[in-house]
């Protein structure tokens, strides 16, 4: 593992958490979406310099590149070795990012884009809950061309706390493939 997309079924997954812990224990460099996509105030980068900052970081030869955005996902899939794609149930990921706000209320995060604080309203609640079912069948397809590409490739579906928590467990003690 490489060239890693860690991507997930929801805000409030867990993507950004468990790709910072598996950058440090595999000493790979992480980018996260968010901080390539959204400019100050939450304003949006252009589509172009969005693309272009993506094609620089993948023509590494490590990297971990966090956030699942649909419009770029080409870019990253064409060099990656390696998805990790978690899926915990709506309600969890809706607590989550219920209580990711609460936390961080006038705070910009470290996996966000600068001066971009935290914030919470009824539109993005209602994305989550729209697209839900929508990601997880998308991601199916996406795991069936992202295998037809090369042998090479390997995909890692993760679908629970525990088995997020086991898999940086047993990463830390060198007992997964690297």
């Amino acid at each position: 593992m490489n060239r890693i997309m860690v991507m997930g079924v929801s805000a409030g997954v867990g993507k950004s958490t468990f790709a910072a812990k598996l950058g440090e224990q595999l000493d790979i460099n992480v980018y996260h979406l968010d901080v390539l996509h959204w400019k100050p105030n939450w304003i949006e980068a252009p589509k172009e310099e969005f693309r272009a900052s993506q094609k620089e970081i993948v023509a590494k030869d490590n990297w971990i590149i966090e956030g699942n955005y649909n419009s770029t996902y080409d870019i990253r899939a064409q060099k990656a070795d390696t998805i990790i794609y978690l899926e915990l149930k709506l309600i969890v990921c809706l607590y989550r990012v219920i209580k990711r706000w609460i936390l961080n209320i006038g705070k910009t995060r470290p996996d966000m884009g600068e001066g971009c604080k935290e914030r919470l309203d009824y539109e993005f609640l209602k994305f989550i809950v729209t697209t839900y079912s929508s990601r997880k069948k998308k991601m199916e397809s996406r795991f069936k061309a992202f295998r037809k590409t090369g042998p090479e490739k390997t995909i890692i579906r993760l679908k629970s706390k525990k088995e997020i928590k086991s898999y940086l467990d047993l990463n830390e003690k060198g007992e997964v493939g690297r």
